[in-house]
């Protein structure tokens, strides 16, 4: 057995990968371990070619409760499918490697993070994603360049790599971020206001501790690592397919090219392709024909790419005419959806979304099973992205990862701007229907969310906003793209989204398409004009509401808060619930109690909630010395009457304050069912109440 391990230390803590010992099937496999976090990586390479025509790379990240000495939940007591946080690390674990390998690599690979112990204080996401890159590293997968990732929180005013939890929980700015040892391929992560230059201090940090990772992730390579694949040339474009194309089709895609709205240039760009290719192939046999078409539709996308992008460099002109900052045209609308406790259309271009907001209670919550712990989730937001909102027409299934991705970016932008749960104890749910789509949809979901939240009457600290940039880079020239089309993502260089308020940025996400990464003068000058585009995107929706509404939706559920006194609780709540249920029920309210003492009643009728509280108010109540009370007899006694004056709660009047007079029998002034009004005149230390008939008469002046 041939054990490999090296180890570095990355902000004060030795981070160690292993390999030879474990999974040596696979055709590359370490384990990383930080503090008492374990993860296996392996990575398997097929020994076949497949007939696809995309990079067959599939990543999938898997938590295990065993790791963190827990049992699942659920009758199966067994992990089931992907939960959110493994979907999300394993896109975090794609994104970066995908662009390393040869676009034409035919091989399937598989990549599957299994965590074997889980330490709260070392996160597993960015181990995961440092173990891939070692185990394809090893393997014969053709791998350009190894990269490597590593978490920047800045706590206190001070930037730190890979925090334990408590200062990660604390942090105002929270990033991962990977690159090679030269450049940096992704950031993904949030922040409270941070400004642009922030920014790119976290990422000069980053890049510097990346290095130093890469290097003990090469020696490792070295040690272990198995001969490479040749991955060949690549497809060959027939010379003189190439040239009939590009003589043919130069006019006929500039002509297409040119044509303003996405379906409509999509469909003149085919006719125009489709024109040049019945050319090509007149007169050609059958298989001949086939084999020209194939090789003329790759010669043509190639075409309309380098078009695209010379335009953009040379003319400074885009695809529908804009100039590298402009924002497409912003409408809005809100109080869409009637019944709908908050909504809003956010539509910029030919992206447009719908976004609904529903308001509920403590019983709303969505509970999370996590390795570091159960967590409640008081503000969900889902993104959905329909097949019509394209114009395709396709089967429709559970959210994809791509989805889960987007509605996690909006939902971290967003989070920094809720007020707390102690001002606004409701739970908010978030729904953003994708209606249309042309670029930036996960940003008119921030946009459109912020404009529901505001229309629903959520007292929100500052509006946020979001944009998607682009970039293209030709040698040492480059232009950044504000608000890109989905053409200009797909041909582009970059897909880097900003959200933030007027103040600074609050949800940050890069994706970077070349292997060679972006240089620090292309990412200040991307953020520059990020926070130049989003400050113009809230001042077009500050014209349909500039702020939050002062009331709640008529519909919404209104929730009032009272404070009881702990020693209460027991009261309000009966015997097994029966007491709390029964307020419930009588009264068609929700009721949420905490250790506190503070007592939450919901309902969207003002009413029934104040009939509730009453009865609350009633159940809760304590007697005040001097305070009058009408109360019903109870029991009768030698020595005097017990009253309650108000239920659970009752007093003694002693026989000598029943009335003015002397009193020889109780059962002359009171009997058992009788209302009679009280004075409270002691409270003693075990809480005994003595009341008195006779002073309750005299402050009346009743004899």
């Amino acid at each position: 057995m041939n054990i490999v391990t090296r180890s570095v230390d990355i902000g004060g803590k030795t981070i160690t990968f292993e390999t030879g010992k474990l999974a040596k099937q696979a055709s590359g496999a370490v384990v990383v371990s930080c503090g008492d976090s374990q993860v296996l990586v392996t990575a398997v390479v097929a020994n076949t070619t497949q007939p696809f025509d995309f990079l067959p790379l599939t990543v999938d990240y898997m938590d295990r409760n065993g790791a963190s000495g827990t049992i699942p939940g659920g009758y199966l007591k067994r992990e089931g499918r992907g939960s959110e946080r493994e979907t999300l690390i394993s896109r975090l674990i794609d994104r970066p490697i995908r662009p390393m390998f040869p676009k034409h690599f035919r091989m399937e690979m598989q990549c599957i993070a299994t965590v074997m112990s889980f330490d709260k204080d070392h996160d597993t996401d960015v181990l995961a994603l440092c173990g891939a890159a070692a185990a394809f590293g090893i393997s014969p997968a053709p791998m350009s360049e190894l990269v490597a990732a590593v978490r920047v929180c800045r706590v206190d005013g001070q930037f730190v790599v890979n925090p334990v939890h408590e200062m990660k929980e604390r942090a105002d700015v929270n990033l991962v971020i990977a690159g090679t040892s030269h450049a940096i391929l992704m950031v993904e992560g949030g922040a409270v206001a941070a400004s642009e230059a922030d920014m790119l201090d976290a990422l000069d940090l980053a890049q510097g501790e990346i290095a130093k990772l890469i290097a003990t992730m090469q020696e490792l390579v070295a040690a272990a690592g198995k001969p490479k694949l040749d991955p060949g040339p690549g497809p060959q474009i027939d010379e003189d397919i190439k040239k009939f194309v590009s003589a043919k089709g130069k006019t006929k895609l500039a002509k297409a090219i040119a044509v303003g709205g996405k379906h409509e240039r999509t469909t003149a760009l085919k006719a125009a392709r489709d024109e040049v290719i019945a050319l090509l192939v007149d007169g050609k046999e059958a298989a001949e024909a086939a084999a020209a078409t194939t090789q003329a539709k790759e010669v043509w996308e190639k075409l309309v790419k380098n078009a695209m992008r010379s335009q953009v460099i040379e003319s400074n002109r885009r695809l529908d005419g804009r100039k590298p900052d402009d924002i497409r045209a912003i409408w809005c609308e809100v109080g869409v959806g009637t019944r709908a406790h908050g909504s809003a259309i956010f539509t910029r271009g030919e992206t447009q979304a719908y976004v609904t907001i529903a308001l509920g209670t403590d019983d709303d919550v969505q509970r999370e099973e996590t390795p570091a712990g159960k967590t409640e989730r008081r503000f969900m937001l889902s993104y959905n992205f329909p097949p019509f909102c394209t114009g395709e027409a396709r089967r429709l299934g559970a959210p994809r990862r791509r989805e889960v991705g987007h509605a996690a970016l909006a939902r971290r932008a967003l989070m920094t701007v809720l007020p707390s749960k102690e001002s606004f104890p409701y739970v908010l749910r978030s729904t953003s229907e994708v209606l249309e789509s042309n670029g930036s949809s996960s940003m008119a979901t921030v946009c459109g969310t912020t404009l529901a939240l505001m229309d629903a009457g959520v007292p929100i600290t500052a509006p946020v906003a979001g944009i998607a940039m682009g970039l293209i880079a030709e040698g040492d020239k480059f232009a950044v793209l504000s608000d890109i089309l989905g053409d200009e993502d797909h041909l582009g260089d970059m897909d880097f989204k900003v959200c933030g308020t007027t103040a600074g940025i609050t949800g940050f996400q890069m994706d970077v398409k070349i292997a060679t990464g972006i240089k620090r003068e292309i990412m200040a000058a991307a953020l520059d004009q990020a926070r130049n585009g989003r400050l113009h995107i809230l001042a077009e929706m500050a014209k349909t509401l500039p702020a939050s509404r002062s009331e709640l939706s008529r519909w919404a559920p209104k929730i009032t808060t009272l404070q009881i006194k702990q020693d209460k609780i027991r009261d309000l709540i009966g015997p097994g619930g029966k007491v709390i249920r029964g307020i419930q029920d009588a009264c068609d309210v929700r009721i949420k109690v905490e250790d506190s003492g503070r007592v939450d009643v919901a309902s969207s009728d003002p009413a029934k909630t104040e009939k509730a509280i009453q009865m609350i108010r009633e159940i809760t109540q304590e007697a005040e010395i001097g305070a009058l009370y009408v109360g019903v007899v109870k029991r009768i006694a030698d020595f005097g009457a017990f009253v309650e004056i108000f239920p659970g709660t009752d007093g003694l009047i002693h026989i000598s304050h029943l009335a003015k007079e002397r009193v020889e029998r109780v059962t002359d002034v009171v009997n058992e069912g009788d209302e009679v009004l009280v004075r409270v005149i002691d409270i003693d230390k075990a809480g005994k109440i003595r009341l008195s008939r006779k002073e309750a008469l005299e402050s009346l002046g009743a004899n």
